[in-house]
C-alpha cells in the first residue's frame, strides 16, 4: 500500500483507476477486470488498501473479493468463501498452507482515486 504522496512512476508498471475510494465499503471487497486479470480490491478498517488475485487457488473459482476481511495474530487476513483458506492481505501468502501464495498488486489511493498497477510479471 502506498499512502496518498507524489509517486515516481516507473515506465514498466501500468496504474489502472479501478473507483473512487468514497465507493469502497470498509471490510469489503470488490473485484475489478484490469488488463484482463481479476484483482480483489479491499479497504480495511483503518483506510488502508490492498489488492490481490480474485483467485482462489484452491477452488480455481474468482471469488476472492467476496471473502470474509480479519486478522490472524495482528496480520490482516481475507478468507475464502469456498473452503476457507486465509491469505495474508499484505504478502498473498496462505497462512494454512504457506506453499500457496496469491499475486499481490501495488495498490495506491490518488485523490479520491483508487488504482491498482500491473506489471508484465501480472498480465495474463
Amino acid at each position: 500500500m502506498t499512502p496518498e504522496a507524489t509517486i515516481t512512476e516507473d515506465p514498466a508498471v501500468r496504474w489502472f483507476h479501478i473507483c473512487s475510494y468514497a465507493d469502497l465499503i470498509p471490510e469489503r471487497g470488490v473485484c475489478a477486470m484490469v488488463d484482463g486479470t481479476q484483482v480483489a480490491v479491499f479497504r480495511v478498517f483503518d483506510g488502508g488498501l490492498h489488492a490481490l488475485s480474485n483467485l482462489d487457488p484452491f477452488s480455481g473459482a474468482y471469488v476472492l473479493s467476496r471473502g470474509i476481511l480479519g486478522t490472524r495474530n495482528g496480520t490482516p487476513t481475507i478468507a475464502s468463501p469456498m473452503y476457507k483458506q486465509v491469505f495474508d492481505l499484505r504478502t498473498g501468502v496462505c497462512l494454512d498452507d504457506p506453499r500457496v501464495a496469491l499475486p499481490v498488486f501495488p495498490v495506491r489511493r490518488a485523490g479520491d482515486r483508487v488504482e491498482v498497477a500491473l506489471t508484465d510479471e501480472h498480465r495474463q
